[in-house]
């Protein structure tokens, strides 16, 4: 892994050097590791910390000027991109339902399920987690196990711009229909966004299930429930409201299972 990092920086830093052989296997070998699960871009440490490997999402970003266009048939289908698409979902225990596309790079850990869905280059989803219809999980995204995606979810990527930290949804959160999540916020365990919650790095999380408010920003906090919200604003032109996401409450004991997740937002009458 050492040489490989250090071709990949070498290559980074120095374009001229993604024209020798060794700096072009090294990105296609850490593509093929991505592709298996054996290499993430970001990971947890025995803290529980993130830790993202630079490195890693460098060499997704310079795979893909080696990459010639190509024409890929499936059926009646025809596609015109550089990145291959993922293949032999049944080997890997995964369940892919027609119109579902995963590129070669992202990994699905066994007992995925895809309803008609995308997952780009780079991201990472766990085992057990759904991928509903129309979500879409961007580039070197880190979704944990046992996740629901509902429909029409952006999970943000960042391969443009490039940014420093991946999207992270950690293990057993339920993301409601329409959410979006981007710029590197990471959605803490067990979370639930109801619909049409919207996360960049900028949006105020605001924590309302106390006397005083506490605003988070980049971060929502484990087992929160979290829906859409508006706070008032100043500007020169007058006082205008901003869309926020506001905490309501925490998850209870008796919403822990995936099949009653729903119910951790009706406790609190709030959209799914």
């Amino acid at each position: 892994m050492d040489q490989l990092r250090q071709l990949i920086e070498s290559a980074w830093d120095n374009r001229e050097h993604m024209k020798s052989e060794p700096a072009q296997n090294a990105v296609r070998e850490v593509i093929a590791l991505l592709d298996k699960g054996a290499l993430r871009v970001a990971e947890q440490d025995q803290d529980g910390a993130w830790v993202v490997n630079d490195w890693v999402k460098k060499a997704v970003v310079l795979y893909f000027p080696m990459q010639q266009m190509e024409t890929i048939e499936v059926g009646p289908f025809e596609f015109h991109d550089k990145i291959p698409l993922k293949r032999n979902y049944a080997d890997l225990g995964v369940r892919v339902v027609p119109h579902a596309i995963a590129r070669y790079g992202s990994f699905l850990e066994k007992g995925v399920i895809m309803m008609p869905s995308y997952v780009n280059i780079g991201a990472w989803v766990g085992s057990g987690t759904m991928v509903d219809t129309w979500a879409t999980v961007g580039s070197c995204a880190q979704i944990g196990r046992n996740v629901h995606l509902s429909g029409g979810v952006g999970i943000g990527g960042v391969l443009e711009p490039l940014q420093a930290a991946p999207t992270i949804i950690e293990d057993d959160c339920f993301i409601g229909s329409r959410c979006i999540v981007v710029e590197g916020v990471r959605v803490e365990k067990e979370a639930v966004l109801g619909a049409n919650v919207v996360l960049t790095q900028s949006t105020h999380i605001i924590d309302v299930t106390g006397p005083e408010p506490v605003v988070h920003k980049g971060r929502v906090p484990a087992r929160s429930v979290v829906v859409p919200g508006a706070y008032a604003k100043q500007f020169p032109a007058g006082e205008y409201q901003v869309s926020c996401a506001l905490i309501i409450g925490q998850r209870k004991a008796s919403t822990d299972k995936k099949v009653s997740l729903n119910n951790a937002l009706r406790d609190y009458d709030v959209a799914v």
